[in-house]
């Protein structure tokens, strides 16, 4: 029985493969041979063009978010807007929580009123 297919990105030439997964074999990516990142059979690629969707996914990937499928369905929240990850980066140096558990928050808690 073959494996289903998932997901595998190359960063620098913003393409999306899908391939069986394959935990032993490392992914290469056919545009300019760097190694593909695993993101998960729930990934849905920006288009090619769409540069902050792909500096979004950057930053999700290089804190450890990946996409994959939960008991019930997708992988949850996700930013998908530059202004989202960095209201999420803020609150995460303000709370001490860590960057990726900040990341995937479908919203953030407002500051405390001060007065």
């Amino acid at each position: 029985m073959s494996h289903a297919k998932t997901s595998y990105v190359c960063l620098p030439c913003r393409a999306s493969y899908k391939q069986p997964y394959d935990r032993e074999r490392e992914r290469i990516c056919p545009r300019c041979a760097q190694s593909l990142i695993h993101v998960g059979s729930a990934f849905a690629a920006p288009r090619r063009r769409d540069v902050a969707a792909w500096r979004t996914l950057s930053v999700l990937l290089h804190a450890g978010v990946r996409f994959h499928k939960s008991c019930c369905g997708g992988p949850g929240y996700r930013p998908r807007t530059l202004s989202e990850v960095r209201e999420r980066m803020v609150y995460a140096r303000r709370s001490g929580e860590p960057f990726a558990r900040a990341l995937v928050r479908y919203e953030v808690p407002s500051a405390p009123s001060r007065g």
